[in-house]
């Protein structure tokens, strides 16, 4: 069963770094979609299906405290949807946001200095931007966001396999508003914060590495691994535009992971987003538990 809403907005520590989980609520997606070549008869038993043959999926969000400065990754699905949208991913359009659990966590929206994004996609922008006074603006008045800019210049002109994706208005005002830190291949927005390009998913989606010293590692693996099950190398999303990429990107950071024993945060698990990463025979990996994951 998904976590209760006691659990939903949770702090811990990894050295010098507070994280915080923070989520804009849940949604579903294709099951056969989000596994790809993995046959139903092995997904299933990871991520349970409804009659639609949708799972359930979360739209977790990190709030990192580093130093003086508070870092959010990645925003959510928002809220600038059509109804249909809404009712086809089972969004509750009334139910509480990304803004709600930042508040809950003890956080106004001004308190933010830095948005990263890990990509452009839907469900990892939707609160970027808000309307105030009829006017699209950015929802976190004092931040920076960081952007790829292979990202931006695919957002602006995607394909046709890719563009529902997309959705400018999530972006477009932050540029207006000068607001925008673009970057290349990595950038550090705040001490022991990095992003980093692990393509697959599309060509220029990130990764964000934590490091709060003292060997306290962490990552959050958006959709490189978006849950814990899709820690095994062939278990990619069909959603991924460049799936061998992928595979190269999760052989390069998965052995790392686990040999360097980095607490893991799973953006669209559902049931427990924190899990370590172990070997379990040769170049096999699993989700391994942890205390509140």
């Amino acid at each position: 069963m998904p976590d209760s809403s006691t659990t939903r907005v949770a702090s811990r520590t990894l050295g010098s770094l507070e994280l915080t989980r923070v989520t804009d609520g849940q949604f579903r997606l294709d099951g056969g979609a989000m596994f790809g070549v993995v046959p139903k008869v092995l997904w299933q038993k990871q991520q349970p299906a409804d009659d639609k043959n949708r799972i359930l999926m979360d739209t977790n969000s990190l709030l990192i405290k580093s130093g003086n400065d508070l870092v959010l990754i990645d925003t959510g699905i928002g809220r600038k949807h059509s109804d249909k949208f809404l009712e086809i991913h089972t969004v509750d359009p009334a139910g509480p946001t990304l803004l709600d659990s930042i508040a809950t966590a003890g956080y106004e929206l001004q308190d933010i200095s830095h948005v990263v994004l890990s990509h452009l996609h839907f469900d990892h922008c939707g609160w970027n931007t808000i309307e105030r006074n009829g006017k699209m603006v950015p929802t976190f008045p004092n931040a920076r966001y960081w952007l790829a800019r292979g990202e931006v210049e695919h957002a602006r002109n995607p394909s046709e396999r890719d563009a529902a994706s997309y959705l400018e208005v999530n972006w477009e005002p932050l540029f207006d508003a000068g607001v925008v830190e673009l970057f290349d291949r990595n950038a550090e927005p705040a001490a022991g914060v990095e992003v980093v390009k692990a393509p697959g998913h599309n060509a220029d989606m990130c990764v964000i590495t934590l490091d709060g010293g003292d060997d306290k590692r962490g990552v959050f693996w958006a959709d490189l691994i978006p849950t814990r099950a899709h820690v095994p190398y062939p278990w990619i999303m069909g959603y991924d535009l460049f799936p061998l990429a992928t595979l190269d990107s999760k052989k390069a950071w998965i052995p790392r992971a686990a040999r360097e024993n980095w607490l893991g945060f799973f953006q669209h698990d559902a049931y427990r987003p924190w899990a370590r990463i172990e070997e379990t025979a040769a170049d096999r990996y699993r989700a391994a538990e942890v205390e509140n994951g």
